[in-house]
């Protein structure tokens, strides 16, 4: 009686066909598929989990476990709508409200060239498409009233969260790809400084300060007054961001503060793995970012431009954190210079919070989690309306500011992640505190004992 259905109407312009009516070897396909699909994703991410798990990457495997969750709550939305959609188009609303505040002009109509034309047929098939997904019966609202929202434009919203849900997953691998090949450019120095360390420790080596590479590549007349020297720390984050001296330098005040200056220590390796630690953070979605995702669409307004100027936002405060990570640098060879008119060995830098905005490091980490998150976010809203109404809809305007935005946007996204990012994970190192947590539990605690006996030591 079940395989009776399987050979029912739906000839011809009838409409589309309910599931009763539809042969069950279609289902059948399509949800085989649909669950190879599924399992073979579930199997991929399982595989990369076992990778970090097998080579002890404890934070990128807490950042993957961060990234399902994420996608599982993505995934609890799409099921949401799925079966609230019925329910939430038959909402009415008076047309005055209904009217207001739309994403395009009331007189906006697509071009009528050839292009315009196929994305005309295009823009139907795909209709008639969804119709077939979310069929359901028209919403039939008393006089003045107008339906909340249609079933196709929940449909689109639908396709919205998948397209987030996407693009996520890729630009956190961006991210960390980009990250990480910036600081694995930092391993010949720390091999060379490995190898030379008796040499750049010897006590005997007395040098005036100025006579340092770290301060002679700092300290110049540009850094005399504030304007030019906020001036020349912002072009230094974009022409060259981490020097050899710098990082040279700062491991070794990072090591004499926090370890033993005669210490065999891998800072490379550390700053990679604090550069993980600090994917953790950027790779997560907290709810005040929800709250700019619900901001953002409520403000795209035809005709207001809010959202460009939104736009300006993650460029300038981008290049806002390079500059003030590149004047923290160049503050620590100011105050050596001011201390000591002759130094032994290594310049010791002085380590502190106090560097940062406010003393706190971490507030910085959240500003660049916000610009990767608001920039990532705003290439996929491009993406999907170049995918839903086509590259020149009514959303797109004015298309050159949005071809300038989409460059903006790509320029971001390269300079936050190989440069910005890299850099906060070296500098955050001269703050007060080291981070444990970027050990293996018997590291961490045998450092945390050296570190006591070292204080009981220094007390007596």
């Amino acid at each position: 009686m079940g395989g009776g259905g399987g050979g029912g109407g739906g000839e011809g312009g009838e409409g589309p066909r309910q599931l009763d009516q539809t042969p069950t070897w279609a289902v059948s396909t399509v949800c085989g598929v649909i669950i190879v699909i599924s399992i073979i994703l579930e199997l991929i991410i399982h595989k990369v989990g076992q990778v970090f798990e097998r080579k002890k990457k404890k934070a990128l495997y807490e950042a993957l476990e961060k990234i399902k969750s994420e996608l599982m709550v993505l995934g609890f939305i799409s099921l949401l709508l799925t079966f609230g959609q019925n329910y939430i188009a038959s909402i009415c609303v008076p047309s005055k409200y209904g009217q207001a505040m739309s994403f395009c002009g009331p007189h906006d109509e697509p071009s009528d060239d050839d292009d315009g034309k196929n994305l005309k047929k295009a823009a139907h098939v795909i209709h008639l498409q969804r119709r077939i997904l979310a069929d359901a019966a028209p919403v039939n609202c008393k006089n003045g009233y107008v339906p909340l929202i249609s079933l196709n434009a929940l449909h689109q919203v639908h396709i919205f969260i998948f397209f987030l849900a996407v693009f996520h997953v890729i630009y956190s691998a961006i991210t960390m790809m980009l990250g990480r090949a910036k600081i694995r450019g930092w391993k010949v120095w720390e091999q060379e400084v490995i190898q030379e360390q008796e040499l750049l420790n010897d006590p005997s080596r007395f040098r005036l300060t100025h006579e340092t590479s770290f301060v002679r590549e700092h300290v110049n007349p540009w850094a005399r007054n504030k304007f030019s020297f906020y001036i020349m720390c912002f072009f230094r984050q974009i022409l060259r961001s981490v020097r050899k001296s710098d990082y040279l330098t700062m491991r070794h005040g990072f090591i004499s503060v926090h370890l033993a200056p005669t210490m065999k220590f891998d800072f490379q390796k550390y700053i990679k793995r604090s550069l993980e630690d600090d994917f953790k953070v950027v790779v997560g979605i907290r709810p005040e970012l929800w709250a700019f995702v619900m901001l953002f669409l409520l403000v795209d307004v035809h005709g207001w431009y809010i959202t460009t100027v939104i736009t300006m936002v993650p460029p300038l405060l981008t290049l806002a954190i390079g500059t003030k990570l590149q004047a923290i640098i160049s503050y620590m060879a100011l105050e050596i210079q001011e201390r000591h008119a002759v130094i032994q060995g290594m310049p010791l830098v002085n380590v502190s919070d106090q560097h940062f905005w406010f003393g706190k490091p971490a507030l910085v980490l959240h500003m660049i989690h916000f610009v990767l998150f608001q920039n990532a976010f705003e290439i996929t809203y491009f993406f999907w309306i170049w995918y839903e109404f086509g590259l020149r809809s009514c959303f797109h305007h004015n298309f050159s500011l949005i071809v300038i935005r989409v460059c903006l946007g790509v320029g971001v996204q390269f300079l936050c992640s190989y440069i910005t990012l890299p850099l906060y994970a070296l500098v955050t190192q001269m703050g007060s505190t080291m981070k444990r947590s970027v050990f293996d539990e018997q590291t961490s605690k045998a450092l945390e004992q050296w570190h006591k006996n070292a204080k009981k030591k220094n007390e007596k």
